[in-house]
């Protein structure tokens, strides 16, 4: 971890703050998209970029794990 760089807790911008909480919100959002639409998401498996179809069985999987 780089000693120069203070936690995201203690930073003084409010909006960086708050970043790590919007990814999540948007990474949930894309998974309802993809789930709805039948698109499929870029994600990194294993050290792998692979595409996955999303359901809505797997996102709710997902949101218990988080």
């Amino acid at each position: 971890m780089n000693t120069l760089t203070p936690p995201v807790s203690q930073l003084k911008d409010a909006d960086m703050r708050a970043a790590p909480a919007a990814l999540v919100r948007a990474a949930q959002r894309a998974r309802e998209i993809a789930a709805r639409t039948g698109t499929p998401l870029i994600l990194a498996q294993n050290g792998k970029v692979v595409e996955k179809i999303i359901t809505a069985d797997m996102i709710a999987s997902i949101t218990q794990e988080e």
